[in-house]
């Protein structure tokens, strides 16, 4: 018994390390082309948003009162209206999408710094100012070069985050494969 859950984590951690090799290069393939990567997660933003209104629309039966059927309905439409603008003018919400990750950094830097401010005697706390300082920087670069940045802002942290995704995922494969040997 206890050889059979063994042989089925060992494949199991093989199978982990063909994905997360896989994830290592796309994740490079999105740093490599950036372009291309944030067109895609445009994209995908834009049906995940059509799926959602269609849904909000379909269930908007499933609300109790009528002005809740009326709000499902509007917001089904408002999803739907924005995931196809998305889908047909990619770039333009591409270039919308990066101010919005601007702005979404520069609020986690004030975040960063309040948070400092408010415990900055103890230890470790310099940790929470030079991560609320870094952030601070990214957003302001992204923000002083937009729209340029918009061509490759997203794809490249997307590419960032696939990639390291990838890496901690390809150690902890390895290390369960070793542990199972």
């Amino acid at each position: 018994m206890t050889g059979d859950i063994t042989t089925d984590v060992r494949k199991a951690a093989t199978w982990s390390v063909v994905v997360s090799v896989l994830m290592i290069g796309a994740g490079v393939l999105a740093i490599g082309l950036p372009l291309v990567a944030g067109v895609a997660v445009a994209t995908v933003l834009g049906w995940m948003l059509v799926v959602g209104g269609i849904l909000h629309v379909a269930l908007a039966w499933r609300s109790h009162t009528a002005r809740s059927v009326v709000w499902e309905i509007l917001l089904g439409l408002a999803y739907g209206a924005i995931g196809f603008y998305i889908l047909a003018r990619p770039l333009a919400s591409l270039a919308s999408l990066t101010l919005i990750v601007a702005a979404y950094l520069l609020v986690e830097a004030v975040i960063e710094f309040t948070m400092w401010l408010q415990v900055r005697g103890a230890p470790g706390t310099v940790w929470l100012l030079f991560d609320g300082l870094v952030t601070l920087v990214l957003a302001c670069m992204i923000w002083s070069t937009w729209p340029s940045s918009a061509t490759w802002v997203i794809g490249t942290l997307v590419g960032i985050s696939i990639f390291f995704s990838g890496i901690s995922r390809l150690v902890l494969s390895l290390a369960v494969r070793r542990v199972t040997a």
